[in-house]
């Protein structure tokens, strides 16, 4: 059973039984309760859709576009893009919501349903929890032959975008223009190839790509971790390069390689953007309760308030509004920026990073090497394996003498570092995620919680 019907959206595989996995059916119901949220908001609704290169993508986006019209919305569709391409587009297009179908960083068998509001960032658990009801109960109508929705295209949001981040006074772009950065860019055989590397080629840099066709027959593991990065380590390593770039799918996250062919550190990126922007500007950080302490450090560097949230971009975005942060993300390279919009934005993130080494005429290893190491271990189980309220409950008895934090999952802190466990957004499973200044005191909390699971569970 791969679906997972969520205050999220949708998300599964394609293929097999309604209801198990992600199939037309799924796909009709959950757009049509989505379009019936928006309209008890407005009479007359417009909707922005994009959708990165997956295989399954053509399809998907012909049935929520057609669901949309027959139901009486207008429809904006931007093609082949990027999630922050479309958050942004909403706004643009003065829509009341946007779909973005993307899984992210799941294997391409994978496919879901972002859903936005009418300011471009993902809908409330509200809002959610509201069109669950509505599919549950098909408490949908359809539009009669006279009132079927409009549709347009817009094939300039990508420009669009990029022209708003090189408009920033944040961006440096004669600077970085100046310095002719050789740039290796893996674009994961989906949209990165439409939007970051366009964005360089207007900084002037000299790019050169990997997997850069857009058949969504991604090359590797889409998710830009180290151990699904060989080959582009590889080539990063041969000495050619000032810097590389990894993106997922749908262009929010964004990792970097050194000029040693090295990992900078997806954990790492929100840090060093934000040690950037707080250098120029004062205020609040935001990251989620699984990202690394290292931005905790940048904020006390320069002394600003640093704040965590649970995890998930809908709650990042909510505590950096109530604090009126400045800077936001999370640490799985996730960078958010409001002075561009509230969603994670990889094209803005790799701005802001071109900005900082072409200021500070330092090499990425040198910026790494600036910063403290801290090891993180991401490990898994399987949902089927743990009643997680249970878990929970009994684990913050057991370490009541430590402090926690239960605002999602729970969070526990020891003298050697952090351990977090909570139950996924996007798959069957319960995360668990530890941290620490030495990676085998790291893998030891995480050890140590996997022992306690198998006796308390």
């Amino acid at each position: 059973m791969s679906l997972i019907k969520s205050i999220s959206g949708i998300r599964g595989t394609i293929g097999g039984r309604a209801g198990e996995n992600l199939t037309p059916l799924d796909i009709v119901e959950s757009t049509a309760a989505y379009g019936a949220l928006l309209q008890k908001e407005s009479s007359k609704a417009k909707v922005v859709i994009g959708r990165d290169a997956r295989m399954s993508g053509p399809w998907v986006q012909e049935l929520c576009i057609h669901t949309l019209r027959a139901m009486g919305i207008d429809i904006v569709d931007c093609g082949l893009s990027t999630t922050p391409t479309v958050e942004m587009a909403v706004v643009e297009h003065k829509a009341q919501g946007g779909i973005i179908l993307t899984a992210s960083h799941n294997p391409k068998q994978w496919n879901a349903l972002k859903l936005l509001n009418e300011r471009g960032e993902f809908i409330s658990a509200a809002q959610g929890e509201e069109m669950l009801e509505i599919a549950r109960s098909s408490d949908f109508s359809f539009a009669d032959v006279d009132s079927i929705g409009a549709f347009e295209k817009d094939a300039l949001a990508i420009d669009s975008h990029i022209n708003k981040i090189l408009e920033l006074d944040l961006v440096q772009t004669e600077k970085i223009q100046s310095k002719k950065f050789k740039i290796l860019v893996d674009c994961i055989n989906s949209t990165g190839g439409l939007s970051i590397v366009p964005l360089l080629e207007k900084l002037d840099c000299k790019v050169t790509t990997l997997n850069n066709d857009l058949s969504g027959d991604f090359a590797h593991n889409p998710e830009p971790l180290p151990a699904h990065l060989k080959e582009t380590l590889k080539e990063a390593a041969n000495g050619h390069y000032d810097l590389g770039i990894v993106v997922d799918p749908d262009v929010d996250r964004l990792a970097f390689i050194h000029e040693r062919g090295e990992f900078f550190g997806e954990e790492y990126t929100l840090v060093a953007v934000a040690d950037y922007i707080l250098e120029r500007q004062k205020g609040a950080a935001v990251s989620n309760l699984s990202s690394s302490i290292a931005l905790q450090d940048v904020c006390r560097k320069h002394g600003v308030d640093y704040y965590s949230s649970a995890v998930g971009e809908v709650n990042v975005v909510s505590k950096m509004k109530e604090v009126e942060a400045i800077i936001g993300g999370e640490g799985n390279g996730g960078v958010i920026l409001p002075a561009l919009h509230y969603g994670r934005d990889a094209l803005a993130g790799v701005a802001i990073f071109l900005s900082y080494l072409a200021s500070t005429g330092q090499s990425v290893s040198q910026l790494r090497s600036s910063y403290k190491d801290y090891y993180m271990v991401k490990d898994k189980m399987s949902v089927a394996e743990i009643d997680l309220d249970k878990l929970v409950q009994k684990l913050k008895e057991k370490y009541g003498h430590q402090r926690q934090d239960d605002v999602d999952g729970l969070k526990i802190y020891f003298d050697e570092g952090w351990i977090h466990l909570r139950k996924s957004n996007t798959e069957p499973i319960v995360r668990i995620y530890s941290e620490s200044e030495s990676e085998s005191e790291a893998r030891k909390l995480v050890a140590r919680i996997k022992k306690d699971i198998a006796e308390l569970n």
